[in-house]
């Protein structure tokens, strides 16, 4: 069984702020955007090094949403930033007129997302906005794992012609992943081979799928882990190859199960290969003020709800 190496704990969002930085250096068509959230967006870089390309909106998301719009008529690549809950569900008329219906090259990047936001509550933890930004016509939709992908991603989407979701989180968690990767929109990354079940995770849901895959393994169980951190489009023919094999799934995100990756997945497997899928994900309700790990393990988001997961699927093959 391959084993992966945490190299040290790195929030995501710091990830997202490197790679806006290296764009800054590379690519002058990049501009960034922020509502009154700099210092958790993690931006401060690179507006010291392009103070001119550099917009303070306020707290006046809708109005960023229009700007950012606006800049890529210029030619201009904008990358709006904050909060996760602020960058959709606050401006999703905006988002759907302005950007989506037009087709603008507009990067949206959103921090905080899900319960891992931690104790701001249940006001700000959202757990639906996968759905709301994969529904969108012409919406790419990304939630890397880590550091490391978070960065290679927001590189990446600096050459994607088209809207972007970006989503990304708070705490600082296993960075494991390759330092200098290259980041393929739309193509799953295959972790870990396996014969008795597939488990298909996204965003901080990855590493505590491979840490699952351990404990499995253990049991005599082979788990097949991959990281979809593209949401839309999904890679289908990377979930029909491995469910081909194993004949199971479980589905793992910080996300609510309805609108989420489980459902997109299930869509694929009804229309290509009818498999049975469990879901680890948040059952149809809002979070609440906590820890990370305490709402984790609350709401059945962790390895410990992956195992026990897979071992209700396979009994269902």
């Amino acid at each position: 069984m391959k084993t992966y190496e945490n190299q040290g704990n790195k929030d995501t969002r710091s990830g997202f702020g490197a790679g806006l930085t290296e764009l800054g250096r590379t690519n002058p068509n990049v501009v960034a955007l922020c509502a009154d959230l700099i210092g958790s967006l993690k931006m401060d870089q690179f507006i010291e090094e392009n103070p001119e390309r550099f917009f303070q909106i306020g707290i006046a998301e809708a109005n960023m949403m229009g700007v950012a719009a606006g800049l890529t008529i210029g030619g201009k690549i904008p990358f709006t930033g904050t909060f996760a809950n602020f960058s959709t569900g606050r401006v999703y008329d905006q988002i759907r007129q302005s950007i989506a219906y037009s087709n603008k090259n507009v990067k949206i990047c959103a921090s905080h997302a899900g319960l891992t936001l931690g104790e701001d509550g249940a006001t700000h933890q959202i757990l639906e906005d996968i759905g709301l930004m994969k529904m969108l016509p012409g919406m790419t939709v990304i939630n890397p794992c880590d550091y490391n992908q978070t960065k290679a991603a927001t590189m990446a989407i600096a050459e994607h012609e088209g809207p972007v979701y970006l989503r990304f989180g708070r705490p600082k968690v296993a960075n494991f992943t390759p330092e200098n990767q290259k980041f393929e929109i739309g193509k799953a990354l295959h972790l870990q081979d396996g014969t008795d079940v597939t488990i298909a995770a996204t965003g901080h849901l990855v590493w505590e799928a491979l840490e699952a895959a351990k404990t499995l393994n253990e049991k005599g169980i082979s788990a097949e882990v991959i990281n979809i951190h593209t949401i839309k489009p999904l890679d289908a023919k990377a979930i029909i190859d491995s469910v081909s094999k194993t004949k199971c799934i479980v589905t793992a995100e910080e996300h609510n199960h309805l609108g989420g990756l489980g459902e997109s997945i299930a869509r694929v497997l009804s229309q290509h290969k009818p498999t049975p899928q469990e879901f680890v994900a948040t059952n149809d309700t809002f979070g609440e003020s906590g820890t990370p790990a305490q709402l984790m393990e609350k709401y059945g988001l962790n390895a410990n709800a992956i195992v026990k997961a897979c071992e209700n699927v396979i009994k269902r093959k």
